[in-house]
């Protein structure tokens, strides 16, 4: 482990620290009004004169939940107000927001909201040009609909993504309501698409998410910073796992360890829930009840990651619990090890995914065939493993793993050349289901102008390094369980 680089990355990171003391603000800090003016003013282009595009914010939190505004709406403007619109005038390339009135009531027991009264701290925070509220959005889209100048309304068809979301799961609850016979309500984006079309007939309702996805594709260096201060978090997370893992010890212990390291440097909250998956719970590729007692010779894969600034990160580590490899396990390993390492040695800009994995494949086939495996199962799922990387680079829609932004698995279609400021994960499982053991890793990757930066290549991958950090003393030893409880 370079101790001198884990030195420099925790002293990089002390800003963090630092910032979370400064007390509440209503308006983020990371940032400024310029950004935020940028992202709409490619959204004006895209839609066009003669169009309008209306972005709905999150509702309020049912219960003791703190609020978190919706990816989609913050990256137009970073305004944190529950039931907040955002309509962009493409002709005019104006942006109005409508917000609630202001709660005093609510304001007094839980801290300032921005509302529809702070019109000039809004125009001042945001670069937003107009500030109502709510109760005037429809007024103003009859006026829109009155007119003969503005004939399309864009909004977004796509479920919005809130706390701990990505698109797929979205769309998975969606279809689990739907199914539901006693259920069975709309989307709220579905809710409003209907609204508009029943009391505004005059617009084309038109999709406003593939504009949004694929700006959000290609990260700005602010995106970017934040990206790397949720992966060093990760990092780190998932080192303190590795020093606090002895047999015996439960899994969701593992995740408390995880959770503290976040919340302690300023994250505001999970990027997904966590995957502590040991021995057979490996097998399930998003175990994530972590009810189960870790033994002597299992190992445990750890996937998990923080939220930090709408921004987000997504590491894996697979280790053994009693902090020794054993033979079959550094067989596996190596060979996994050898062709993970071939896979990132390849990525560079300008490649393609199958460009890559062809590069890649060429090397995993020459460890293979240099591999010695102690059983017939081993040698059979090795073999496997790489049958299945060279069936992917014969596809020219071939992929690397998946984005990494605002939400944990990303939105943005692409399999042109890798571009600066594209942002993923790799994550290649090598499996022997004969003894139900899985083993992946995850590093997170930014494509920069010249090379591709692995952000996480401080978390220790090798089979020594692993076993060196797990000698150290970790945070649960030295913080055990409350004995009031066991």
């Amino acid at each position: 482990m370079n101790r001198s680089r884990l030195l420099l990355i925790s002293l990089w990171f002390l800003p963090l620290v630092v910032c979370s003391q400064e007390g509440f603000s209503p308006f983020t800090k990371d940032f400024p009004p310029e950004e935020f003016a940028q992202r709409r003013a490619k959204v004006y282009g895209a839609v066009g004169t003669g169009s309008l595009a209306l972005v709905q914010g999150a509702p309020s939190q049912p219960g003791y939940i703190r609020f978190r505004q919706t990816n989609e709406f913050y990256y137009l403007c970073g305004i944190e107000s529950p039931h907040a619109y955002l309509l962009l005038d493409g002709s005019q390339r104006r942006a109005s927001l409508y917000l609630p009135h202001r709660n005093a009531g609510r304001e007094r027991s839980e801290g300032k909201v921005l509302s529809a009264e702070n019109e000039d701290l809004i125009k001042e925070l945001s670069g937003i040009d107009a500030v109502y509220g709510v109760d005037l959005l429809s007024e103003h889209l009859a006026r829109y609909a009155r007119s003969s100048s503005i004939g399309t309304l864009f909004t977004p068809f796509s479920p919005a993504e809130g706390a701990s979301m990505s698109r797929d799961l979205a769309l998975r609850a969606i279809g689990d309501i739907a199914a539901d016979p006693f259920d069975g309500r709309p989307a709220r984006e579905g809710h409003l698409i209907q609204l508009l079309r029943e009391r505004f007939p005059q617009f084309e309702i038109r999709d406003l998410t593939p504009t949004l996805d694929n700006l959000r594709l290609i990260k700005s260096p602010r995106e970017i910073a934040l990206i790397k201060k949720a992966t060093i978090l990760s990092g780190l997370a998932l080192m303190e796992a590795m020093r606090s893992t002895v047999p015996g010890m439960m899994e969701y212990e593992l995740d408390a360890a995880a959770k503290y390291v976040y919340y302690r440097n300023g994250a505001q909250g999970e990027a997904y829930y966590s995957l502590v998956a040991s021995g057979p719970n490996a097998m399930f590729g998003h175990y994530n009840a972590g009810k189960r007692q870790m033994l002597d010779g299992d190992l445990v894969l750890m996937d998990f990651g923080p939220d930090v600034g709408y921004y987000m990160s997504d590491l894996t580590r697979t280790w053994p619990v009693n902090g020794k490899f054993s033979q079959a396990q550094r067989e596996l390993f190596s060979f996994y090890i050898g062709c993970y390492r071939a896979v990132l040695k390849a990525i560079r800009p300008g490649l393609t995914a199958q460009a890559i994995l062809q590069e890649a494949v060429k090397q995993m086939e020459q460890i293979l065939a240099s591999s010695k495996f102690s059983k017939p199962s081993y040698e059979k799922a090795a073999r496997d493993y790489v049958e299945r990387y060279q069936r992917s680079a014969g596809s020219p829609r071939a992929t690397l793993g998946h984005w990494v932004g605002m939400a944990t698995h990303d939105v943005g279609y692409d399999s042109g050349p890798l571009r600066p400021g594209m942002v993923f994960t790799i994550e290649p499982a090598f499996r022997v289901p004969e003894e139900q053991i899985n083993i992946r890793f995850e590093d997170l990757i930014v494509i920069t102008e010249r090379k591709a930066e692995i952000l996480s290549d401080f978390v220790p991958m090798d089979i020594d390094e692993i076993e060196k950090l797990m000698r150290e003393e970790g945070l649960l030893q030295r913080y055990p369980r409350a004995e009031m409880i066991k």
